[in-house]
């Protein structure tokens, strides 16, 4: 178990509780995504948390994969799902290269909070390249602390001494290009959150 899954895992208990403290953003996120999704749709959660995502628009779709790196988010989000009487999720302890995802494979990927905490972000966008149909498309909301001086500092030293994931501190304009350079296109871009800089992106597979 590496250091990130152990955080992870320690973390997953309380996550509900911390993501609902900025619930204004979440339910942007939430509505936003819904207006990029069809009922035909087969659509990959990646870093689904508890499924605070996945479990809300699963009856928009037909289908959703749902991985994390940590079996404790992944087995909370599994319990709310049962308890809703959900059954088009498969939630998977997995990373995004397992093999039973398969190329072409999907309309949609969703990246919530997940793209600034990736060491190998290059190779990861590629793989998602891969893994969606023609014309499909990313998902994604990710804070760009690099943006913010202070904060981005605060959590630099805050991963080198593990206390957090290290995160990567994006600029918007940083975190555009490296959408792009996994040939992508940007369909929407727009900021939830100024005192984060969290935003929302779209781009679709070239």
């Amino acid at each position: 178990m590496n250091t990130s899954e152990r955080f992870w895992d320690k973390t997953a208990s309380q996550y509900d509780q911390i993501e609902m403290k900025d619930e204004q953003t979440y339910l942007q996120i939430l509505q936003r995504t819904k207006t990029h999704l069809k009922l035909s749709d087969i659509v990959l959660d990646y870093g689904c948390g508890t499924g605070l995502i996945a479990n809300e628009i699963a009856e928009y779709l037909k289908g959703i994969q749902a991985m994390d790196i940590s079996s404790n988010m992944i087995a909370i989000a599994e319990k709310k799902a049962q308890e809703r009487n959900i059954a088009n999720i498969n939630y998977a302890h997995a990373t995004i290269f397992d093999e039973r995802y398969k190329k072409g494979s999907f309309d949609a990927i969703l990246a919530f909070h997940v793209l600034h905490l990736l060491e190998d972000g290059h190779i990861v966008l590629r793989r998602m390249n891969e893994l969606l149909k023609p014309g499909g498309l990313l998902i994604s909301a990710t804070p760009c602390v690099g943006e913010k001086i202070f904060l981005s500092s605060l959590l630099f030293f805050a991963g080198r001494v593990g206390l957090a994931p290290k995160i990567r501190s994006f600029k918007i304009r940083n975190l555009v290009v490296t959408i792009e350079e996994g040939n992508f296109s940007i369909v929407e871009s727009e900021c939830l959150k100024k005192s984060s800089q969290e935003y929302f992106i779209v781009a679709r597979k070239i």
